[in-house]
C-alpha cells in the first residue's frame, strides 16, 4: 500500500518530517500532534496553516488511529529502503583501509562574517547551517524552536525546497521562510511572497544599518571608557593632594596642641616657683617671730629669777608685752595651683580647633560652588496658595489662592494643603549646589524632597518621610528636620542659605553663605529616587514672613584659598610644622585644600 503512495503524502507541512501521531482538523488536513498543538498555541486565533480556514473554538485533537498504522509502516519500508541501498553503495564502493577512510567535509557558519565557525547543526525550514554561537535563536525563541535540526553533515539539499526539490527562489512574509513556486500553489497559496533578492537586499541594509548602530554603541561606550579613565585620574590626583594637605593640616594642628601643651607646662612651672617664693618668705618670716618670741620667753625666765625687786620692777612693764608678729590666722598656702589653668588650656585648644574649622569650611563651600546648577521653580508641583515669580526664581505665600492652580489641583505633583514647591530639576546622579536667599524670613523650609513624597494632606518633613531639610522657626530656633529635629545654635542667623548634595555619597549638607560657614549635613543617605530642591515659604505670621524665598545666583569668590593657611596656623605651629617638614610649609599655597 505504501508503495502506491508519494513519501510528500506522508510529510507534516509543519515539521515536514513523515506524521508523528497524526490527527486531522475540521477542514480535512493532517499534521502531527504536537506541531498543529505548537502552531495553535503561539497565536490567538485558530486556523489551519494550509488552507486558513478558522475556527471558532479549538478542534478537539485525536489522534487518527489508522492513518498513523499507515504511516508507521511507510518509516519501516523506508528504512528498509534506505538500508538497501546503503549496502549496493557498500558492494560497489572500492574497499579502502580504515586509516584511509574519507572524512565527511566541515560545513562552515553561514552567518559567520570573517573567520568561519565549524557548523553544529543545519535548520531544514531556514536552509541554514550554524555555528554553537549563532545557534542560540533556534533554542531561545518559540518560533524557531519548532524548526527541524539536522546534522550538517548530511544536510545536502542546500537551496533546494525539501518537500518538492525546487530551487528556494521567494521568501514567504508570513511563514517568515525560503520557498519554492510549487509552494506558493500548495502551503504558501495565499501568502505574501517576494523575490529572496529583493528580501535579501532588505536585510543587508538592514544589516548595514545595524552595523553603524553597533559602531555607534562601540564608539560612544569607548568615549565613556576614556572619560571614566580620564575621572580616575583627576581623582587619584585629587587623593594625593587631600592627604598632602590633611597631612599639613593636622601637623600644623598638633603643632598649636603641642605649643599650647609646652606654654601650659610653663605656667604651671611658674606657678610653682612663685608658690615656692611665697613660702619660702613665710617661713623665714615664720622663723624670724619664732627667734624673737624665743628670745623673750628667755629674758621673762630671766627676770622670774631675779633678786633685785627694783630691777623686776622696772624690766616687767616692757617685757610683758610679745614682740610685733603677723597675724598668721588667715594666711595659707593652697596645694591646687592650677583650678583652671587645664580648663583655659583646653579652651584655648578648642578655640585653635574652631578657627581651623572655620578657615577649612570656607575652602569646603569654595569647592561646592564648581557644582553650581541652574534651579527653577516648577508650578506644577505649586500649592495653590504659593506665588512664583515669572522667572521661577522666587516663591511667596499669595493672600488668595492662584485660580489657575485650582483648576488643576487634582494633579498628584501637586501640593495642596502645604505651602510648598518643588524645581524642576530633579537629580539621579552626581554632585549639585545651589544658593537660596532666605533674608529676614522667620519662618521658612530648605532642603531636597524625592520624586515619590506625599504631597496631599498633612506633610512630615523628616528624611524617613523623603525630605532632607533645614528649616527656621518664629521663635528664632534653627533646626535641622532629621526627625527628632537637632537644634542648631549659630551665632548669626544665615540669609543666603547654600545647598550641596552628593547623591552617590549619600551627602545634603548646608552653609552660611555670607559666613561661609557649615550649618548642618546629613550623612550616609540612601538615595534611590529622583531628588528635587524643595522650598516652603511658611505662612504670613501676621506681616513678619511676607518676604519671598529667592533663587540666587552662586557667586566665585577669586583669590578665597590664598593665604588661608597662614591666617588660620599659629605662627608657633607654622614654625614647628616647617622644622619638621620645611617643604610642606612650601606647598601650602598652592595646595587646593587651602
Amino acid at each position: 500500500m505504501a508503495s502506491l503512495l508519494s513519501e510528500e503524502q506522508f510529510l507534516c507541512c509543519i515539521c515536514l518530517d513523515i506524521f508523528t501521531n497524526p490527527v486531522s482538523i475540521p477542514c480535512g488536513h493532517n499534521f502531527c500532534l504536537a506541531c498543529i498543538n505548537g502552531y495553535w498555541d503561539t497565536r490567538d486565533h485558530f486556523e489551519c496553516p494550509l488552507c486558513k480556514e478558522s475556527f471558532r473554538r479549538r478542534p478537539e485533537l485525536r489522534i487518527n488511529r489508522a492513518f498513523k498504522d499507515i504511516t508507521e509502516h511507510f518509516k519501516t519500508s523506508l528504512k528498509v529502503k534506505t538500508r538497501q541501498v546503503d549496502e549496493d553503495l557498500r558492494v560497489s564502493a572500492p574497499e579502502c583501509s580504515p586509516g584511509m577512510r574519507p572524512e565527511p567535509e566541515a560545513v562552515s557558519c553561514d552567518v559567520c562574517t570573517g573567520t568561519k565557525h565549524r557548523a553544529v547543526k543545519s535548520c531544514l525550514v531556514c536552509q541554514g547551517s550554524y555555528c554553537e554561537s549563532h545557534l542560540g535563536p533556534h533554542q531561545r525563541e518559540t518560533s524557531l524552536q519548532r524548526h527541524r535540526l539536522t546534522d550538517p553533515a548530511t544536510f545536502t539539499t542546500r537551496g533546494l525546497c525539501r518537500k518538492h526539490e525546487q530551487p528556494l527562489e521567494l521568501f514567504c512574509k508570513n511563514d517568515q521562510i525560503p520557498v519554492c513556486t510549487r509552494c506558493t500553489e500548495t502551503d504558501h497559496k495565499r501568502h505574501n511572497t517576494i523575490p529572496m533578492e529583493k528580501e535579501s537586499r532588505k536585510l543587508r541594509n538592514q544589516i548595514r544599518k545595524a552595523e553603524g548602530d553597533l559602531l555607534k554603541m562601540v564608539e560612544d561606550r569607548v568615549h565613556k571608557m576614556d572619560k571614566i579613565k580620564q575621572s580616575l585620574e583627576l581623582n587619584r590626583r585629587s587623593a594625593e593632594q587631600e592627604i598632602e594637605g590633611s597631612v599639613i593640616v593636622f601637623r600644623a594642628l598638633m603643632c598649636s596642641i603641642e605649643r599650647i601643651q609646652s606654654e601650659l607646662i610653663e605656667v604651671i612651672k611658674e606657678k610653682q616657683k612663685v608658690a615656692e617664693r611665697r613660702a619660702e618668705g613665710l617661713i623665714k618670716d615664720l622663723e624670724q617671730e619664732i627667734t624673737d618670741l624665743k628670745r623673750r620667753s628667755s629674758e621673762l625666765e630671766q627676770l622670774s629669777h631675779t633678786e633685785d625687786h627694783l630691777h623686776l620692777l622696772q624690766s616687767f612693764p616692757s617685757l610683758s608685752t610679745p614682740p610685733p608678729t603677723k597675724d598668721w590666722s588667715e594666711i595659707q598656702l593652697c596645694s591646687d595651683l592650677c583650678v583652671d589653668t587645664m580648663r583655659t588650656a583646653v579652651s584655648q585648644l578648642t578655640d585653635t580647633c574652631r578657627d581651623f574649622e572655620k578657615r577649612l569650611c570656607k575652602v569646603e563651600l569654595k569647592r561646592t560652588q564648581q557644582y553650581a546648577v541652574d534651579v527653577t521653580l516648577d508650578p506644577s508641583t505649586a500649592s495653590s496658595w504659593v506665588t512664583l515669580s515669572s522667572d521661577g526664581k522666587q516663591v511667596s505665600l499669595g493672600y488668595q489662592q492662584n485660580r489657575h492652580a485650582l483648576h488643576v489641583v487634582d494633579d498628584p505633583r501637586r501640593f495642596d494643603s502645604c505651602v510648598c514647591v518643588l524645581a524642576k530639576q530633579g537629580f539621579t546622579t552626581g554632585r549639585h549646589y545651589w544658593v537660596v536667599q532666605v533674608g529676614n524670613k522667620t519662618d521658612w523650609d530648605v532642603g531636597v524632597a524625592r520624586e515619590s513624597v506625599n504631597r496631599k494632606g498633612s506633610v512630615t518633613v523628616r528624611p524617613d518621610q523623603g525630605y532632607w531639610a533645614i528649616c527656621r522657626r518664629k521663635d528664632d530656633n534653627l533646626n535641622a528636620c532629621a526627625g527628632p529635629s537637632v537644634p542648631l545654635k549659630l551665632i548669626d542667623k544665615p540669609k543666603k542659605v547654600g545647598v550641596f548634595v552628593d547623591y552617590e555619597d549619600g551627602l545634603v549638607s548646608f552653609y552660611n553663605v555670607d559666613d561661609k560657614a557649615h550649618i548642618y549635613s546629613y550623612r550616609q543617605c540612601v538615595f534611590t529616587e529622583t531628588l528635587y530642591p524643595y522650598f516652603n515659604p511658611c505662612l504670613h505670621d501676621d506681616g513678619k514672613n511676607t518676604a519671598p524665598l529667592i533663587i540666587c545666583p552662586v557667586e566665585g569668590e577669586a583669590g578665597l584659598t590664598q593665604g588661608v593657611l597662614s591666617s588660620e596656623v599659629p605662627s608657633a605651629a607654622l614654625s614647628s610644622a616647617g622644622r619638621s617638614r620645611q617643604s610642606s610649609v612650601h606647598s601650602v599655597s598652592h595646595h587646593p585644600l587651602f
